[in-house]
């Protein structure tokens, strides 16, 4: 159907570019268009209710319209509306935020930088490795190490460290000086025979010999999402955070947790670190910091990295780095505000309540014919779709298998994201129940009314 002139879909086209989109395909086709949100549900502009199985871009954690959140934006904005963290100015806000977080931590690292993006939070966390370095007198430790298929950001330095062809394609990166590890997909990459145990010393192993490969004393760091969130959801196999940071101990190697997606209760604890027994140099958080009701991140150090870099701002003359919108007060009082309900409410506690039938109603779907692999923790996880359950044969790109899921998944009013042939699903945390059990419902449906789909079109699915 052509876009009707003068409605949202046709000035949208007429006027935006939008990110992670094809833009040809937009022209034609017209967004979809969100209007309102209100808990766990969103309504589009034709009135059309969805379950935002996504918290948007996994990160509405409370939910939409916490009317905390637009108390607390509102009053910051009518008492100061702007200001910023240069030159050794602060305001209140900032500094009751940086209090808070570092008071619920990882005890591995102690201060805080703000920025507000998890892109930026990643760039920032580069930067001081680099500056970290340059301090200690070791110009040459410069190396970054990502993970096939990890996803870090979308500047040119998370970019470069992010492991997924599509952020690199096109764009000139990965720049100089990162390099990409195995991805730990057990399911996709275990090898015949191989256990879990024995496929994370694999990993390691991998690592350690990339590391002397490439001279121990020219790499800084190795990041790691604690999940593999824009990867399709990747469960780290046992032992791995384990093996891994022996690796990096052994070679004096930072370690840094970038839990944009999993920080803040979603994986059972406050802190994935904390379920995975990682222990960082450096966190990186941001999305549910404020459950992105304002852009907003957070970049926490350890004291030693600190120490170092304080020392080179003193001799150097300044820390030449920040944002015109590092610590915003306004977003920095709704993040406050925020953490605040976290403990207020027991959002931690209820993740806890509600998790265990999320997981089993998500795991129910391990014996549906499309369904290859159920992976997952706390209220994050997803299916991978293929063709062949015995052999993990996966769908031809050509089938589009996740895209049309997905839009069977509209179809039923559920909101979730494709990453490739896996289906992901990351609710709000506020999430009940009886929702969850909605939630799935609907995606067993959409399931169905894909393999039917699939079977009109003569893909054999065994």
């Amino acid at each position: 159907m052509p876009l009707q002139p003068n409605s949202p879909e046709a000035r949208d086209v007429a006027y935006l570019v939008h990110p992670y989109t094809n833009f040809r395909a937009n022209e034609e086709q017209g967004p979809m268009i969100i209007e309102r949100g209100e808990g766990v549900y969103v309504w589009d502009n034709g009135g059309k209710k969805y379950i935002e199985g996504m918290a948007g871009l996994w990160s509405t954690s409370l939910g939409f319209q916490h009317e905390r959140l637009v108390a607390a934006a509102t009053k910051q904005l009518q008492k100061l509306p702007y200001y910023h963290q240069f030159g050794q100015k602060s305001h209140l806000p900032g500094i009751d935020l940086a209090e808070k977080l570092m008071g619920l931590a990882p005890s591995s690292v102690s201060k805080v930088f703000f920025n507000n993006s998890g892109s930026e939070a990643n760039d920032t966390a580069i930067k001081i490795i680099w500056y970290y370095n340059n301090a200690r007198g070791r110009h040459q430790k410069k190396k970054i190490i990502g993970r096939i298929n990890g996803y870090h950001g979308i500047t040119l330095a998370a970019a470069s460290l992010t492991g997924r062809n599509l952020n690199h394609a096109g764009f000139d990166v990965p720049l100089d000086k990162f390099l990409h590890t195995n991805n730990p997909h057990y399911y996709r990459f275990g090898e015949d025979g191989e256990s879990e145990e024995d496929f994370s010393t694999r990993m390691a192993n991998d690592l350690d010999q990339m590391i002397i490969d490439e001279g121990p004393e020219t790499v800084a760091a190795f990041f790691a999402e604690p999940i593999m969130g824009a990867g399709g959801v990747i469960v780290p196999p046992k032992g791995y955070f384990e093996k891994i940071q022996a690796v990096l101990k052994k070679h004096d190697v930072l370690m840094v947790a970038d839990e944009v997606i999993c920080g803040f209760c979603r994986t059972g604890n406050f802190w994935a670190s904390q379920t995975y027994d990682i222990k960082p140099d450096i966190l990186v958080c941001a999305k549910a910091l404020s459950s992105s009701y304002l852009p907003i991140s957070g970049t926490m150090i350890s004291d030693d990295i600190y120490q170092a870099i304080a020392d080179a701002s003193a001799k150097l003359g300044v820390f030449g780095h920040g944002y015109t919108y590092s610590g915003h007060p306004v977003a920095a009082a709704v993040a406050l505000e925020t953490l605040n309900i976290y403990e207020e409410d027991n959002i931690l506690g209820h993740v806890q309540a509600v998790s265990g039938r999320y997981q089993e109603r998500l795991n129910s779907f391990a014996d549906h014919p499309l369904v290859g692999e159920v992976r997952g923790i706390g209220l994050i996880g997803a299916t991978e779709l293929v063709k062949d359950k015995a052999t993990k044969e996966a769908f031809a790109a050509s089938d589009n298998v996740g895209a049309m899921v997905s839009n069977y998944c509209l179809e039923q009013g559920l909101i979730t994201r494709p990453v490739g042939d896996s289906m992901c699903f990351c609710p709000p945390l506020v999430i009940s129940e009886a929702e969850i059990d909605d939630m799935f419902d609907r995606y067993a449906r959409a399931l169905d009314d894909s393999l039917d789909a699939l079977s009109r079109q003569g893909v054999a699915v065994a």
